[in-house]
């Protein structure tokens, strides 16, 4: 990949908890986060949010995407599908939430961060226990058809039973940005 291209990890998820828990985690690993991208769902489009990641001071950039619940291609994913796609942007790796969503597909994973702190090799559920063949979510479907170097599952980002609570620092969001950087960067 170029050299002039922005590094980013984009974390399927942008509610409240998740956007206390991800802006500690990013600081704690030394990326910068792009707070105006949480909504539930996603409010900018893909075209919008490349420009903020384009202002960004340094890499890399953590951006935040959500479909709200919605099963099939909402807001989120299509920015997803955007971003990853985008000339200047390099996609170091998404961090794939799992939600309660019934139906609906999922994606695979190169691993997850459980919710006991552990990493597995395979997908977890909303509170972070392993298991299944693909990670459930809502904003993960399109994950596969992208060209992504690397998915990492976690559970609910901010919660998982108060294993990634952001008075504790948010340890799995940022074991899980952790890995994720040490692979590319």
């Amino acid at each position: 990949m170029s050299a002039d291209k922005r590094k980013v990890i984009i974390v399927t998820d942008g509610d409240r908890n998740a956007r206390k828990a991800v802006e500690i985690a990013a600081r704690n690993v030394g990326a910068r986060c792009i707070s105006c991208s949480v909504g539930n769902p996603t409010r900018q489009t893909g075209e919008e949010l490349v420009e903020l990641i384009k202002t960004a001071p340094a890499d890399p950039v953590v951006l935040m995407l959500d479909d709200r619940g919605y099963c099939g291609m909402g807001n989120g994913e299509r920015a997803l599908a955007y971003i990853s796609r985008h000339p200047d942007i390099q996609v170091l790796g998404v961090l794939a939430v799992a939600s309660n969503i019934t139906g609906g597909g999922g994606c695979t994973v190169d691993l997850s961060v459980a919710g006991n702190g552990e990493i597995v090799r395979e997908p977890v559920n909303k509170v972070g226990k392993p298991g299944g063949k693909l990670l459930r979510g809502d904003t993960v479907e399109i994950v596969d058809q992208l060209n992504i170097p690397l998915i990492i599952g976690i559970g609910d980002i901010g919660k998982m039973n108060g294993a990634d609570d952001v008075k504790k620092g948010a340890p799995l969001t940022t074991k899980a940005l952790q890995n994720i950087l040490s692979r590319n960067l």
